[in-house]
């Protein structure tokens, strides 16, 4: 008989078994290896003592006890100088250290009334023992005296002689009393005396924080904000990690106050001059510029150093805290719709310096440059300017826009050129538009002595597109480049050495400056230079130069995308405090729509301005309707005004003109010349009637390449 065993029982280790072809054997895991017991015993003493509930504790426990150290130490000084002269000694060096020797000569006097009515307290006790002894003799005798008579008065009015001697008595039994009652207290007293007295500077130390900074609670701790005095001035400075400075505030006696000037209010902030001891240099403590902020509880951004014009002093800044991160409100140009502008006399409202007041910016014979990195606000802070010269109906502006997307197309129908695009194409009819300037320059200059000519403002935003671009010429030379070859560069530098004099300016806008994509001697020849938030000290000095950098220009210390349209500006055009090389102003920000505002103003005070957008070189152009074309929305124009806008629309075709070409091109078209007023005029709905009247073929005859 045959069957099937079913185990009833798990085996518990299989059995033995030789490993064959298809047959792996799985090791036993290895054991666990053994921790030593003074391992997890360090480890769980780590874990606990590193626990923040335990690191709570410990800094509850240092805190407090360094209360009654801190509040023992502030009492013995305020019984020091309440004791002795200290306080006065110390005023008076101060005083003395400052140069205000009218209030060192006060102290010292308060200083002398006090050592003489300590010396005659000092002399008075040498007579006191006896004068006590006299009067306590004196006093004990009235008393017994007054004593027995008011007893004999009560023995009279009750006929009893016992009651002579009972105030007498009452008046011991009440002392003994008291010295029942100070016997049974003087023990516990002497032991809850010091108690008390630790209690009392316990006290004291708690509400001066008189404890190490780390063990303060989170609340004090953090001192975001807390107004600057004097002592947290000396104290930051103490602790900046200068070690000459640190030994010459401990070696000072008035604690290092002599080396501070009045703080002032200054804005959104206070302004304090430091006089530094010998021994320390300016830059030692601008270059702790970070960790000096950190020290007054503020931010890198909301303190700023610059040096003025007294010997080994620096001049710090600082700002309230997070006042730098508000805005300011928008532009005059915005809110007061009545505004204009004068060239001449005026100031363009840009912004606010950092002490919260107006910085207005003299455009008058200044060659301009702003820089910075992409997306800080250069377009916006250099169109600001544009906009506010605009309201000046006497200015012509001639506009390039490298970047192309739009930012400058309000200026279309103000500005008599305004090329738009990113292209080579573009830079070569931008690099055209700056020789054209270099032409118009060079005949003024050729002009009789004595004339005035109205501003020819040449922006080109986006320069360094310029300066790169490879393009090359018929000529062979390039358009781009940093070399004497460069078309861009040589017309640039000609309008800075002399255009200034005859109301031809240019003004660059760029980004991230290297001597590649902005040579040195363009930026040399700008009289205003403004810079946003860069990204090294050398770049900083390429866009501001070095006296400014040197004197605490910064611009490579505004942080990027959160100080945008905040700037760097050294200039002459602009109030700049006594003693420093530059200007931290906030501009205003003016949107694309206030800007289409504004410039629709600046349009209704002119006649109509028609923009060039391409430059044409060499065809052959129909002079009347160039002639309709420039009108604008003028409904007549004087002749002279007519040949100057041909001559602006194409230099080359209508630059020399004459009255007689004007008059040979309009002959017996029925739009001639006619006077009004004693002027010659030229009529725009004549010309333009006689633009749609005349035959097709007769703007072919009536060519630009037919005139001599």
């Amino acid at each position: 008989m045959s069957g099937t065993v079913v185990p009833l029982h798990k085996n518990p280790a299989p059995p033995d078994t030789e490993p064959g072809p298809n047959l792996t054997l799985v090791p036993e895991p290895a054991p666990a290896p053994v921790v030593p017991l003074w391992v997890r015993s360090g480890r769980a003493i780590r874990h606990a003592i590193t626990h923040e509930p335990t690191r709570e504790a410990g800094r509850f426990a240092v805190r407090h006890s360094m209360y009654v150290v801190g509040g023992t130490r502030i009492v013995t000084r305020r019984t020091w100088d309440g004791r002795t002269g200290a306080r006065y000694e110390r005023m008076l060096r101060a005083a003395e250290a400052t140069g205000n020797y009218e209030v060192a000569a006060e102290w010292e006097e308060r200083l002398q009334r006090f050592r003489e009515a300590r010396h005659r307290r000092r002399m008075d006790l040498l007579t006191s023992p006896v004068d006590v002894a006299k009067g306590l003799a004196v006093g004990t005798g009235a008393g017994i005296g007054s004593l027995v008579g008011l007893g004999v008065v009560l023995a009279l009015a009750n006929e009893d002689v016992t009651d002579v001697l009972t105030p007498l008595m009452a008046v011991i039994e009440f002392i003994r009393l008291l010295i029942t009652i100070v016997s049974v207290v003087w023990g516990p007293a002497l032991r809850v005396g010091p108690l008390l007295a630790l209690l009392a500077l316990w006290s004291v130390g708690r509400k001066q924080h008189a404890a190490p900074n780390w063990v303060l609670p989170t609340t004090v701790r953090s001192a975001e904000g807390e107004p600057i005095t004097p002592s947290i001035v000396v104290k930051a400075l103490r602790d900046l990690g200068v070690p000459a400075l640190r030994n010459a505030i401990r070696e000072m006696g008035d604690a290092g106050a002599a080396m501070l000037g009045p703080i002032r209010i200054a804005g959104c902030g206070v302004e304090v001059d430091v006089t530094l001891p010998s021994g320390v240099s300016t830059n030692e403590v601008q270059n702790k510029r970070r960790k000096l902020a950190e020290n007054l509880t503020r931010h890198e951004h909301e303190v700023f150093i610059t040096i003025p014009e007294a010997a080994r002093t620096v001049r710090l800044w600082i700002a309230d805290s997070g006042a730098l991160d508000e805005p300011i409100g928008p532009s005059p140009l915005v809110t007061d719709e009545t505004m204009t502008a004068d060239y001449t006399k005026g100031k363009a409202p840009w912004g606010q310096d950092l002490r919260g007041d107006m910085a207005s910016l003299s455009l008058y014979q200044r060659h301009l440059l702003i820089t910075g990195l992409s997306n800080q606000g250069k377009t916006v802070a250099l169109r600001s300017l544009a906009l506010w010269l605009a309201l000046d109906r006497s200015v012509e502006f001639w506009m390039g826009d490298l970047k192309g997307v739009g930012d400058w197309a309000m200026f279309d129908g103000l500005a008599t050129r305004l090329i738009q695009g990113p292209t080579d194409e573009h830079v070569i009819e931008v690099t055209e538009m700056v020789e054209d300037a270099v032409e118009e320059m060079n005949r003024r200059i050729q002009a009789p002595p004595g004339t005035t000519f109205p501003l020819l403002v040449v922006i080109v935003d986006e320069a360094q597109m310029a300066f790169m671009c490879p393009a090359i010429g018929d000529d062979k030379r390039p358009y781009g480049g940093a070399k004497a070859t460069s078309r861009y560069y040589m017309a640039v530098r000609k309008i800075h050495n002399q255009g200034r004099a005859v109301n031809v300016l240019m003004w660059q806008g760029t980004q991230d400056p290297t001597d590649q994509n902005l040579p040195k001697l363009v930026r040399e020849g700008a009289h205003t230079r403004a810079s946003l938030a860069l990204g090294t000290e050398s770049q900083a000095r390429m866009a501001l130069g070095d006296k400014a950098v040197d004197g605490g220009a910064a611009p490579n210390l505004l942080r990027p995308g959160l100080d945008q349209g905040k700037l760097v500006l050294a200039s002459s055009g602009i109030d700049i405090p006594a003693g420093q090389a530059s200007i931290t102003v906030r501009t205003h920000y003016i949107n694309d729509d206030d800007a289409k505002a504004i410039t629709e103003r600046a349009k209704a005070l002119r006649d109509g301005v028609t923009t060039l957008h391409t430059i044409d070189r060499g065809e052959q152009r129909d002079p009347l309707a160039d002639i309709a074309a420039v009108f604008g929305d003028a409904p007549r124009l004087l002749t002279q005004d007519v040949l100057k806008r041909l001559a602006a629309l194409n230099e080359d075709a209508y630059g020399k003109w004459s009255f007689g070409d004007l008059t040979r091109v309009l002959e017996g078209t029925g739009a001639e010349p006619y006077k009004s007023d004693g002027r010659r005029v030229v009529a725009a709905d004549r010309i333009r009637r006689a633009l749609a009247t005349r035959p097709e073929d007769d703007g072919d005859d009536a060519s630009i390449s037919h005139i001599d």
